[in-house]
């Protein structure tokens, strides 16, 4: 493999959350000289800047010039820029070479991956999946689910195994190498990021290079429960393993819903290939608390519970947080930027299961309308509610003991916020606040 000592590297996207730091790391270690180039302005990036402080890497922030790209001699794009992007194209014109921090960790890797995507669960279950192999081997979790193992590179060892959450943006970018994992696992597959791959066939096809270049002796898991996912299995090229089924032997979990249950059914099938039996991934899975953001429970008192659910950025994953819990006990947030994805199977069960309906963001005013015309009778409740400061004082007037108030909003968080976690961590530190010591009398009745 070329050495990158010497070269010159375009770093394309530093982020405000810090994305291109690690490979700039790497890459200064490994002698390269690096430009880290990005279309913010400095004070936009300070935090990302100061964590590069000392290293040899000069900046071109707020502004980007075409000769920065073609004038290199390698680029390394964010993944979320898409290959398309004219400066990439200008730079590809010119004959420089492209590629991704997950594309450099993959071709340096020396041990077998197992890879994870899926429109949603493939955090949960990446999660899970690097617990159960660790009961084996030593194991390294990283891609999509934060962290990046290119430093790590020196640690890992061909007996070792590696897990990666690959987002549809990777696996696009990745396309190019004409790889795919030894293990590749599907959770699930629904229209997202439709502003970025231009349809859903274009997001779809991204999904399916996690499969497209597999051996016969590779292994394909994929949630049988989900049609999307499902209907990959005729165009594997390695051994399939459908899971989800009804056959399946249940896990004990201190996570609630059945997407969880099927989130630990997949980990368990990837990890049956390492040799993880049952009642090892039994001991293992029973433990795990969950990931942030992911119908992850943040407070409880006076018989209340508080879920943030803050990565449901699309309507089905609202629908399935929703259905975690008993009909008519669950005070729902939802609303946020608008995605231009159908959302009317989402309202339909919010009126069927939900006690009361919360509405915010840029989607507020069109889903408060959309309920408010469709309910039959008074139930449930729905409030235009704008912000999400004010969806939880107006939560916290409704809950009752044995009620939960559940923000799995079903759209992404950018009207408001910077991320979806930006989002999430609001709704946990409202959360908190919101216990008994503001209100001597508890929780409040129901409204006669």
């Amino acid at each position: 493999m070329q050495s990158l000592s010497g070269k010159l590297v375009t770093v394309f996207g530093l982020g405000r959350f810090g994305g291109g730091i690690a490979v700039t790391r790497w890459l200064a270690g490994q002698g390269a000289h690096v430009l880290v180039t990005d279309q913010e302005p400095p004070e936009k990036l300070a935090d990302s800047i100061n964590q590069l402080a000392g290293l040899n890497v000069e900046f071109r922030l707020g502004r980007q010039s075409v000769e920065d790209f073609t004038q290199a001699e390698l680029i390394v794009a964010s993944p979320a820029v898409p290959p398309h992007n004219l400066f990439l194209s200008a730079a590809r014109d010119a004959g420089v070479a492209i590629t991704t921090e997950i594309r450099l960790f993959i071709e340096r890797c020396p041990a077998k991956i197992f890879a994870i995507t899926g429109t949603k669960g493939k955090s949960t279950t990446t999660a899970m999946l690097g617990l159960l192999l660790a009961t084996r081997r030593a194991t390294h979790i990283g891609g999509n689910i934060g962290g990046s193992l290119l430093e790590k590179l020196r640690n890992i060892t061909p007996n070792d195994h590696v897990v990666l959450e690959l987002s549809s943006y990777m696996l696009e970018h990745l396309k190019v190498d004409c790889w795919s994992p030894h293990v590749a696992l599907v959770t699930m597959l629904d229209a997202d990021h439709l502003e970025w791959h231009g349809s859903r066939e274009a997001y779809v096809d991204a999904k399916k290079n996690i499969l497209r270049f597999q051996k016969p002796d590779d292994w394909a898991i994929l949630n049988g429960r989900d049609p999307g996912a499902a209907a990959l299995a005729t165009e594997c090229h390695g051994q399939v393993v459908q899971y989800g089924l009804d056959e399946s032997r249940p896990f004990n979990l201190q996570i609630p819903g059945a997407h969880n249950q099927i989130n630990a059914q997949g980990a368990f099938a990837a990890a049956q290939i390492a040799g993880v039996d049952w009642a090892a991934a039994q001991d293992v899975l029973g433990k795990f608390r969950g990931l942030p953001h992911r119908l992850q429970l943040v407070h409880s008192v006076g018989g209340v519970r508080w879920y943030n659910d803050s990565i449901a950025t699309i309507p089905q994953a609202a629908i399935v947080a929703l259905e975690s819990f008993e009909p008519r006990k669950v005070i729902q947030i939802v609303g946020g930027k608008d995605k231009h994805l159908h959302f009317e199977q989402m309202c339909s069960i919010l009126l069927r299961r939900a006690k009361a309906i919360l509405c915010i963001g840029a989607t507020g005013t069109m889903l408060a309308d959309t309920l408010t015309r469709a309910r039959v009778g008074t139930e449930p409740q729905v409030y235009h509610c704008g912000d999400l400061q004010t969806a939880v004082d107006r939560a916290r007037t409704i809950a009752v003991s044995g009620d939960v108030i559940l923000m799995s909003p079903g759209y992404p968080s950018y009207d408001q916020f910077s991320n979806f976690e930006q989002r999430g961590n609001l709704f946990t530190e409202l959360a908190r606040r919101a216990d008994n010591a503001s209100d001597p009398a508890g929780p409040k009745q129901p409204p006669a």
